[in-house]
């Protein structure tokens, strides 16, 4: 009899006091934008496109089978290089989303809005900007929301975003705003000119990404001429490229590929530029 009065008891103040079901994100593990796993297909996919590639060269640079199989065992390496690929633009379009995040907290709070009510109205602003449910802004916003309703504080929710996101401006917003809180600063203030300064760092690296897009294209195209310009000639003229192909001529390519690839490294990164 006891036990069904509090059974109902129970039911009764589950369905009355109970907490908003969790986001997808905390059920499962929370995401390390430092870390991606690649599914089997892509990992699949990786390594024939690579396996290709490099044989494809090696045949170019030397009529060998048994030299193109060996260049052909460099696409196991490609999976890697494709997951640091995905990786770094994983890291991009969290930056790009960050910044509109600050805009919208920075307009909440100047409002007078309070930091919670802050992060719900930037949610909801967020989600008209990315409707789709998988954008990893969104779904780190209704993170740090549950976690509000449930009694956990804005310093622990922003300090465990910014130690998953591995991103110096993320880092810096954290830092700032817990140092704010915990020594009574005016938060609406150094919120808002924090993120004035970290908006403008975003949108000067952004502009730099686009001065340097035609540089990198231009790049590619540089490294890929030479390798068609070789199989063009080894196919229409076979008699006077066969010397570069035995003997001596075999040292040339290889010395050519080898400038190749290092003018293709060196100038992946003479572009990598960092504000």
């Amino acid at each position: 009899m006891i036990k069904s009065a509090f059974g109902r008891l129970r039911a009764f103040a589950g369905l009355s006091f109970g907490t908003k079901p969790a986001p997808a994100a905390s059920k499962a593990k929370l995401p390390d934008y430092n870390e991606y796993q690649l599914t089997w297909g892509q990992k699949v996919s990786a390594v024939f496109c690579g396996a290709a590639v490099m044989a494809g060269i090696a045949m170019v640079f030397y009529k060998n089978p048994l030299i193109a199989g060996l260049f052909a065992l460099t696409g196991f390496y490609y999976p890697v290089m494709r997951r640091k690929a995905i990786i770094t633009k994983r890291k991009a379009q969290l930056k790009q989303q960050f910044k509109q995040m600050l805009a919208s907290l920075a307009s909440s709070m100047g409002a007078g809005r309070s930091i919670e009510s802050s992060f719900t109205e930037a949610l909801d602003d967020l989600r008209l900007l990315y409707p789709d449910a998988g954008a990893m802004i969104v779904r780190e916003l209704e993170l740090i929301t549950w976690r509000l309703q449930n009694g956990e504080t804005v310093e622990a929710c922003l300090l465990d975003f910014s130690r998953r996101a591995h991103i110096d401006e993320i880092g810096q917003f954290a830092d700032v705003f817990v140092i704010c809180k915990r020594t009574g600063g005016s938060l609406v203030q150094v919120v808002r000119r924090t993120a004035v300064i970290i908006q403008e760092k975003l949108d000067i690296e952004q502009d730099i990404q686009v001065a340097l897009a035609q540089k990198k294209f231009e790049s590619k195209v540089l490294t890929v001429a030479p390798v068609i310009l070789i199989a063009a000639l080894a196919w229409m003229t076979p008699d006077y490229m066969e010397p570069l192909y035995q003997g001596g001529g075999l040292l040339i390519m290889t010395g050519a590929l080898g400038v190749l690839f290092g003018c293709f490294a060196l100038a992946q990164k003479i572009m990598n530029i960092k504000v």
